[in-house]
C-alpha cells in the first residue's frame, strides 16, 4: 500500500512538472546559438520545455568544427522535437523576416555578434556590419512581427578604460577603447530607440569575461589552458597585474534565462561574477587544475586593452534574483574536463606548434 501511495505521488509530481512546462513554455528565437554562450542557452531552454529557433551563419571567426559539434549536442538534447535550426546571417533581412513570419517567436534572444577587442581594431567594418546592422535587422523584425520582448548581448567592453571598480550600469560609458566596445554601446542605444518608439521590452546584458566548456578559442582562458596543457609558452600583455571578472558560462546562462523570463521595459544589467581576480592568480589556479607549470612571456600592453573589469551585480540580484554559483577553481576544472574529453577529440590533433598570439579579451 505504501509503495502504491509513493508511486502515486511520483506520478503526480511528474504530471505537475509536465503541465507547468506546457503552460509556461515559450517559442524563443535565439541568434548565435552554435557559439559558446548560445549553445549553452539553447540547451537549457530545451531542457525546460521551450521551443527554440536557432539561427547561426557558422562563420569562420573560429573553427567551424566546434560550432557544428555544438549544434550536434543541441540536436541530441531535443527530446521533444522542439528545436529548429536555420543557417542564416542576421544581416540577411529578407531571410530573418521570412523566418519570423513563419515561426512567430514570442521572444528574441539576440546573442550573435562579432566578438573580440583586438580583431575589431583589425577589421572594424565587419564588426559594424554584424553588430550594428545585424542588431537593427533583428529589432526591425521584432517591430514588424509583434515580438514584444528582446534580450540582447552587450559587453563589459562598453566601460572602456577604468582604473577602479566595481562598474555600475549607471556609470558613464561615453569613451570607448575599441571598435568592439563602441558597437556594443551603439547596440544598447539602438535598442532604447525601439523601446521608446514601439514599446518593445529590451534587456541588454553586459557580459564579463565568460569562460567554460565550449569556450571561444580566441579568448585568454582557452588560450592559456591549451598552451599550459601542451607546455607551450604563453604571452601575457602587461605585467600580469590586470584584473578580470571571469564569469563561468553557467552563471551567464542563468542571467540570460532570467532576462528572457522577466520583461522589464528597457534595462541594462551587468552579468558577471562580481569577484574579480588578478590575472597572475588566475593563471596559478589554472596551473593547479592542469597540473602543469605555465611558461610566461611578458610583453607591453596593446592599444585597446584595459587594466581591469569588475561587475557590480546588485541590480541583477535585486530585479531578477541573479546569483552566480561557480568559483574560479570549479569552473576551470569543468572547462579542463571539456577540453580533454571533447575539444581535443573534436579537433583530432594537439596544436603543439601553432603560433603564440595570446590576447586577454575582456568582453
Amino acid at each position: 500500500m505504501k509503495i502504491k501511495i509513493e508511486n502515486t505521488y511520483l506520478i503526480l509530481i511528474i504530471f505537475c512538472y509536465t503541465l507547468s512546462s506546457l503552460m509556461y513554455a515559450q517559442k524563443i528565437l535565439l541568434t548565435g546559438a552554435a557559439g559558446f554562450i548560445g549553445s549553452h542557452v539553447a540547451q537549457k531552454l530545451l531542457e525546460r520545455g521551450d521551443s527554440v529557433i536557432v539561427i547561426d551563419n557558422l562563420n569562420d571567426a573560429y573553427d567551424v568544427r566546434l560550432k557544428e559539434h555544438n549544434l550536434a549536442l543541441l540536436t541530441q538534447s531535443d527530446n521533444n522535437n522542439k528545436l529548429s535550426v536555420y543557417t542564416i546571417d542576421i544581416c540577411d533581412g529578407d531571410s530573418i523576416n521570412a523566418l519570423c513570419e513563419q515561426e512567430k517567436p514570442d521572444v528574441i534572444c539576440h546573442l550573435a555578434a562579432r566578438a573580440g577587442v583586438r580583431t575589431s581594431i583589425e577589421n572594424p567594418h565587419e564588426y559594424f556590419r554584424t553588430n550594428n546592422n545585424g542588431t537593427l535587422i533583428m529589432l526591425e523584425a521584432a517591430r514588424k512581427y509583434g515580438i514584444q520582448h528582446v534580450v540582447c548581448a552587450s559587453s563589459s567592453s562598453v566601460y572602456g578604460v577604468r582604473e577602479s571598480g566595481p562598474f555600475y550600469e549607471t556609470d558613464s560609458v561615453d569613451k570607448q577603447s575599441s571598435p568592439y566596445g563602441m558597437t556594443k554601446r551603439a547596440g544598447e542605444l539602438l535598442t532604447y530607440v525601439y523601446h521608446h518608439l514601439f514599446g518593445i521590452s529590451v534587456t541588454n546584458l553586459r557580459f564579463f569575461t565568460v569562460y567554460g566548456p565550449r569556450g571561444r578559442t580566441d579568448m585568454a582562458p582557452f588560450i592559456f589552458m591549451d598552451a599550459i596543457h601542451h607546455q607551450r609558452p604563453i604571452t601575457v600583455y602587461g605585467d600580469g597585474s590586470a584584473v578580470r571578472d571571469f564569469t563561468y558560462v553557467d552563471d551567464i546562462v542563468q542571467g540570460i534565462i532570467k532576462a528572457i523570463d522577466t520583461p522589464l521595459g528597457y534595462e541594462i544589467f551587468n552579468i558577471g561574477r562580481g569577484e574579480p581576480i588578478v590575472l597572475s592568480d588566475f593563471i596559478k589556479t589554472m596551473e593547479n587544475v592542469v597540473q602543469q607549470q605555465a611558461h610566461i612571456e611578458y610583453v607591453a600592453s596593446f592599444s585597446g586593452d584595459v587594466p581591469q573589469t569588475h561587475a557590480s551585480i546588485e541590480k541583477a540580484q535585486q530585479l531578477f534574483n541573479y546569483v552566480p554559483q561557480t568559483s574560479i577553481r570549479s569552473g576551470l576544472e569543468r572547462m579542463y574536463e571539456w577540453y580533454k574529453n571533447e575539444y581535443l577529440p573534436i579537433m583530432g590533433w594537439k596544436r603543439k606548434h601553432t603560433s603564440r598570439v595570446y590576447v586577454l579579451e575582456i568582453e
